[in-house]
């Protein structure tokens, strides 16, 4: 008689693996989507099941057994992995690394999956023994002793949290020990989301009520590009669309940044619904928390950041993707997926809707809607009393500039605070100064691992690579001519921060950068203070200008409009528009009229003049002929191979030979650009070169890429190379 088939499972691993591993399962009950613990070389790991199969091409000896099943019933949907396997696919990333993007940090380890957390309580036994002698029989124990004391001196009742634990992990050995005592035991305590009561919004004005309607009418998948200019009310529409059509059941909405999800929180409470939020500034079990209810489906909105596209969702109903232009939603390592383009994929294979919105909307987007793609819906006004602001540029050449401030914008912004308004000022550089020069000879502070300049920080009294993260101290004189004339060139925000602290002394002012925000919650009480009308002036980076409502900014200032008129990157002058756009619209959202201000020195310059004149929408116009006229996205779709090497010239060997290898598997119409140094060609001591491959359809590109990728993996020099590739890249830096 035949032998009866081996239980095989096909399973995801972390890893450089490009496709799944063969295991057997013995029990025959691991399901696709099931976390399982397998052997992997001399390791232990936590894999995914993907699918069971009936053979193998390993040989029978070779297969190894799943050592443990974490998962009784799958954790991730077969909706969820289809996405997934489309992710890895279309943007040529191992399938593991793929879903370990998609999983919090305390499942990818194998946790238990809940949607509670577990305390720890000193125990009656231990309650019963005196102090000295508990200390005297942990002498020899000091971690344990050390952690009983923190217990002791500690709310009895309260006991110690997950997340108390997971900021000292050197804990965990010591805690197993006291339970193993009986003098400290775990407990389970469930967690649910909180939702507040309902309220009642404002009356939404006639284009907000006809964009709800317009998108009450499609039904399954169909996305919606809903532009509108700053102040008009966005977010309104969104409470509005849930409230009509997906208040039983759960809705996504994707923010770019951290910062943006208090504000987005506050408002969405109206609605009385469970929520949770996900992004990297939780600690690791309020992540599982919050992704466990969504998985169950006791929260009913979830507002994330860019990997909560990868939340399950097991009554979805709605996606929301807010500032849908923003780059941040684009992950530049590792696994280089947009969550905008994923969020997209994922309503088409669920057949949900999909609104997408911005004041500001990628070229990309606004071509697609053209097209017939989505349905393009415009919000011309802005809501309640805010008013457009008057806009005006500011020639630097003819103007004395002291630490980047004009006499115009330093007169604006006095007569603005007279008046009751705050004021906002923008600079996308953070530090005192982007460059150390010598007056004398010329010397400049640079980086030794990069083509950069090192900025100078006056408050830590560093100087630091932004690129590398390398640190020095700041040097007493020149290295090469010894003299102590060090000059610190340019401006950064906390050099614009200490000018204006001098111009206008009895103003308190914030500033709002990735040095001034890095302690947890500081960017909450800063955007609070900001709300509050404690700071009267807000000095600050992109961090400022995202989507953020201040209704008492009446002056928006840009402090240097230049930096990306002439960047070698096709998308800086979009990128620069966007961004003028964004913070001109902080400025007048509330009953007082607003001014921006933009400071350059080139105020004849086409993209300026336009932005000025016709707004985003006549700049967007202008810029898609451009890409049309030389075929660039979204005209012609692009993937970047991207190679590096501490030998100088072994990334452009690496991608010389994949010019060869490619010519033998290269279709009609399929252009190579390069291999060519990166913008920035050292960088953090290694050399980096790129090749770009345009195309002139998407499927003819990914047909391409499955077939050179995998020779390119073959190749003898890949693996003495840091080589990755990029499909629709947002920068080529």
């Amino acid at each position: 008689m035949p032998s009866p088939p081996r239980p095989i499972v096909k399973i995801a691993t972390p890893g450089p693996f490009a496709e799944a591993l063969d295991y057997l399962d013995p029990a025959g009950t691991a399901q696709p989507g099931c976390r399982v613990e397998i052997p992997l070389g001399r390791r232990r790991v936590v894999g995914v099941v993907l699918q069971r199969a009936s053979s193998s091409d390993l040989e029978a000896g070779r297969l190894r057994q799943i050592s443990a099943l974490i998962d009784d019933q799958p954790l991730l949907d077969a909706a969820l992995l289809k996405l997934l396997l489309w992710v890895s696919d279309y943007y040529q990333h191992p399938i593991g690394d793929t879903l370990a993007n998609a999983l919090p940090g305390m499942l990818k380890r194998g946790a238990d999956i809940t949607a509670g957390s577990t305390r720890w309580r000193l125990t009656p036994t231990c309650r019963g023994v005196e102090a000295s002698a508990l200390a005297a029989e942990l002498k020899r124990a000091p971690r344990q002793l050390e952690l009983l004391q923190f217990l002791l001196d500690a709310d009895p009742a309260a006991g110690l949290s997950e997340d108390q634990l997971a900021e000292h992990p050197q804990w965990r050995q010591p805690l197993q020990r006291l339970i193993e005592r009986d003098w400290v035991r775990a407990e389970f305590e469930p967690w649910q989301p909180a939702a507040a009561a309902a309220a009642p919004g404002p009356a939404l004005n006639e284009e907000q009520s006809a964009a709800v309607y317009s998108m009450l009418d499609s039904s399954g998948f169909a996305t919606h590009l809903l532009q509108g200019v700053t102040g008009s009310g966005k977010t309104e529409v969104y409470l509005e669309l849930i409230r009509q059509r997906c208040a039983e059941r759960q809705t996504l909405v994707l923010v770019p940044e951290i910062g943006l999800t208090p504000q987005l929180v506050a408002r969405f409470a109206r609605l009385g619904l469970p929520l949770v939020t996900l992004h990297s500034g939780m600690l690791e079990s309020e992540r599982r928390r919050a992704w466990a209810a969504a998985r169950s489906g006791q929260a009913r909105i979830v507002i994330g950041t860019r990997s909560a596209v990868f939340t399950p969702l097991p009554e979805a109903g709605l996606i929301i993707v807010d500032e849908e232009h923003d780059g941040s939603l684009k992950q530049q390592e590792g696994l280089r997926y947009h969550a905008r383009d994923v969020a997209i994929r994922r309503a088409q294979f669920e057949g949900l809707p999909i609104v997408l919105g911005s004041a500001t909307p990628a070229l990309e987007s606004i071509a697609n809607a053209r097209a017939g793609r989505s349905m393009q819906i415009f919000l011309n006004k802005r809501a309640g009393a805010g008013r457009p602001p008057t806009t005006r540029l500011i020639d630097l050449r003819s103007e004395p500039v002291r630490s980047g401030m004009s006499p115009p914008l330093i007169q604006a912004m006095d007569r603005h605070l007279q008046a009751g308004g705050q004021v906002m000022l923008f600079l996308n550089r953070r530090g005192f100064a982007p460059a150390l020069l010598c007056h004398e000879c010329s010397w400049t502070a640079d980086c030794r691992r990069c083509d950069a300049k090192l900025t100078l920080h006056a408050r830590s009294e560093r100087l630091i690579c932004h690129h590398c993260g390398a640190q020095s101290g700041i040097p007493l004189n020149c290295p090469e001519c010894k003299s102590e004339d060090l000059i610190a060139a340019g401006q950064g925000t906390e050099r614009l921060e200490e000018k204006v602290a001098t111009l206008f002394p009895d103003q308190a002012l914030v500033r709002l950068d990735r040095d001034s925000m890095r302690r947890r919650g500081s960017l909450e009480a800063a955007l609070q203070s900001i709300r509050d009308g404690e700071a009267r002036i807000m000095i600050g980076t992109q961090m400022l200008a995202k989507g953020h409502d201040f209704p008492n900014v009446t002056l928006a200032a840009v402090i240097n409009a230049d930096g990306g008129l002439f960047a070698v990157d096709f998308r800086a002058a979009e990128r620069m528009a966007q961004l003028i756009v964004q913070v001109s619209g902080r400025a007048g959202r509330g009953e007082k009229a607003g001014e921006v201000l933009i400071q350059t020195h080139q105020p004849e310059h086409p993209l300026l003049q336009s932005l000025v004149t016709s707004g985003y929408s006549g700049f967007a116009e202008t810029a898609l002929r451009e890409r049309e006229e030389y075929r660039l996205p979204p005209y012609s779709f692009l993937a970047v191979l991207r190679a590096e090497a501490t030998a100088e010239a072994a990334g452009r060997s690496f991608l010389q030979t994949a010019v060869k290898v490619a010519d033998r598997c290269r279709p009609e119409g399929m252009a190579l650009w390069g291999p060519a140094p990166a913008p920035m060609f050292r960088r953090a001591g290694r050399y980096r070169y790129q090749l770009l491959v345009n195309a002139p359809q998407r499927p003819r590109l990914q047909q391409f890429l499955k077939q050179w990728l995998p020779q390119l993996r073959a190749l003898p020099q890949s693996r003495k190379v840091r080589w990755s590739v990029d499909v629709d890249p947002l920068d080529l830096y």
